[in-house]
């Protein structure tokens, strides 16, 4: 390929061509093709060139493209809408449709801050969120996330935010401390910050449900959002759960954090919301904190020129459409009890991995030096991009990520596959990147 004046992501190596995809497939320019095990970045739910999503775009741009939304609603927006409130956690009743996932948190973060000014308590200015969490990368959801790398040379540019402990059982967990107590000590820290800040200073807590890709698909212990949301609750404080990777199915439920029991009062959601067909993100909102805004200025003092932009909502209540229609949460569900077990098989003894962990097509592989210990690789070894090279050279994409553990050391591999990955194909899924991890660990001298 000749020059390129495309600023890429790496600036010394100009990447692959994609040409052309089809199912859970993408091949490029050259003809090879690739299993997309982890949907891009959580994206792909549904896979590549799939026609009912093809269609419904088609259908929307040949009516309408765009229409600002100061103008106009849209019948997409509104059946989009009225599908996600629908199978939302109990008392959601609005979605404020953005453009991605970086801008959903960002509206969240004003959302609440409005919500406070609206009910006369302004002095709510505070946000806690958790260390190794990722919001975003503008700078709003860049200084509420945890992961210390993106955030360090912008520092000087982010608002403060108060970050708390991890819920990251394989790694802090004491020796003899049960689920439940490890939950009870993270919420009594989350308490415990609150009233050091000022039990009303503080507006909201942010957290994903399932961490994506900071720390490789951690799940938090049975009862310990449960446990959150009381202490939230207690002290006037909104739960913002960030389900930009988790959500959308990617769990084995709509909503990821249902299968926590509990109803945040803000939901951010966007990846597999379009599947990557279009750009869209969205903010689902509780009643109270709309009619707060309704009943008092009387409007969301915020906006982008690609609210509810059409061909996305059409592309997205597609994707929810065949989502329900081919029963696909309950194909997660069995796919990735079908993963997981293949992992546990090819990974679960080797001596470089030290937890396999995750939730439905969500799962993450945690690589050690030392299984006993937990020793993390040195951390300049860069085994999490040698393992994405030698992934890619056996026909693998998949999503590897360093400083798993402090933004500085450990490594993991985080597996997001579409929905509709066939049994057949979860073996290769899981053959290629076995030895990717092995070819990857020989060369860093393991």
């Amino acid at each position: 390929m000749s020059q390129t004046h495309v600023l890429h992501r790496s600036l010394r190596q100009t990447p692959l061509v994609a040409a052309s995809g089809q199912g859970v497939w993408i091949r490029d320019s050259a003809g090879r093709s690739y299993l997309d095990g982890s949907g891009g970045a959580a994206v792909s739910c549904l896979g590549h060139n799939h026609p009912d999503i093809q269609a419904a775009m088609h259908a929307q741009i040949d009516a309408l493209a765009y229409a600002h939304t100061s103008f106009f609603t849209t019948e997409v927006a509104e059946q989009l809408a009225d599908r996600l409130v629908a199978d939302a956690p109990a008392g959601t009743s609005h979605a404020y449709f953005v453009s991605g996932g970086s801008e959903a948190v960002e509206a969240a973060l004003k959302m609440a801050r409005q919500y406070f000014v609206e009910i006369g308590q302004p002095q709510r200015r505070h946000i806690v969120a958790r260390r190794q969490s990722y919001h975003g990368n503008t700078l709003g959801a860049l200084a509420v996330g945890g992961n210390a790398w993106r955030r360090a040379q912008f520092a000087p540019l982010l608002i403060e935010v108060e970050h708390v402990s991890p819920c990251y059982a394989y790694r802090d967990q004491r020796e003899g401390e049960s689920a439940e107590q490890y939950g009870e000590r993270l919420a009594q820290e989350l308490e415990q910050t609150f009233e050091r800040l000022g039990p009303d200073t503080v507006m909201a807590f942010v957290a994903e449900p399932v961490v994506g890709a900071t720390s490789g698909a951690v799940t938090a212990v049975p009862g310990y959002f449960r446990r959150i949301r009381d202490v939230c609750d207690r002290h006037g404080v909104l739960l913002i759960a960030d389900e930009v990777m988790c959500g959308m199915g990617r769990t084995g439920t709509l909503y990821a954090v249902e299968q926590e029991d509990i109803a945040p009062d803000l939901i951010t959601i966007a990846k597999g919301l379009g599947g990557g067909y279009q750009p869209i993100g969205a903010v689902m909102a509780q009643q109270r904190i709309v009619d707060a805004m309704q009943q008092g200025s009387g409007f969301f003092q915020h906006g982008h020129t690609y609210l509810g932009h059409a061909i996305a909502c059409a592309a997205s209540l597609a994707v929810q459409n065949v989502i329900r229609r081919d029963n696909l949460l309950e194909r997660v569900r069995v796919q990735g009890a079908g993963l997981a077990q293949r992992l546990e098989q090819a990974l679960g003894e080797h001596p470089h991995v030290g937890d396999i962990r995750g939730r439905g097509l969500f799962m993450g592989v945690e690589l050690v030096r030392d299984r006993t210990t937990k020793q993390t690789f040195d951390p300049a070894l860069t085994l999490h991009a040698r393992i994405k090279r030698e992934a890619m050279a056996r026909g693998l994409m998949v999503y590897p990520m360093g400083g798993t553990i402090d933004g500085r050391q450990g490594d993991h591999v985080l597996l997001a596959p579409p929905f509709i990955i066939s049994d057949d194909e979860l073996d290769q899924l899981t053959e290629r990147l076995a030895g990717a991890i092995d070819a990857a660990i020989a060369q860093a001298g393991g």
